[in-house]
């Protein structure tokens, strides 16, 4: 499966297994197990979005918004359950205002997952924990 290195955006090739112990990026060697969401913006967001194989779940948010605040550390420890599973990413909608024009975000924090480039689901509004990673769940395989 294609996997975009959260350190680097380079595209590695890694074979689909149930778990993994180790995996690390072709081109820059850090590990591909990184869970931390990486920031996506006008430039590197297509890149990113169609060359991933795995889910890719997006955080349309911005720094003066409360309730983006309060769910950055639920989206955060979400991503540490989904090491290869899904990729996490954030995008601030005040430094990528065309992404969150053409994506029609009417409210924040909008979470989008995306599946072999393509918009696969939406929610609007903070999500728990437990409500995050149930929602991603559902497209991981």
């Amino acid at each position: 499966m294609r996997v975009v290195c959260p350190h680097c955006f380079s595209v590695n090739n890694v074979p689909k297994k149930d778990s993994y112990k180790k995996a690390n990026c072709g081109k820059c060697k850090n590990s591909l197990l990184d869970t931390k969401p990486i920031e996506l913006n006008d430039t590197n967001f297509d890149d990113v979005v169609v060359n991933s194989e795995l889910p890719v779940v997006v955080d349309f948010w911005a720094p003066w918004c409360g309730p983006c605040q309060m769910m950055a550390p639920n989206f955060e420890r979400s991503a540490t359950k989904f090491p290869l599973k899904a990729l996490y990413a954030k995008v601030n909608t005040e430094d990528a205002q065309m992404l969150g024009a053409r994506f029609a975000i009417r409210s924040i924090p909008t979470l989008i997952v995306f599946q072999n480039g393509k918009e696969v689901h939406r929610v609007s509004g903070a999500l728990d924990e437990a409500s995050l990673s149930n929602m991603v769940q559902n497209f991981t395989f």
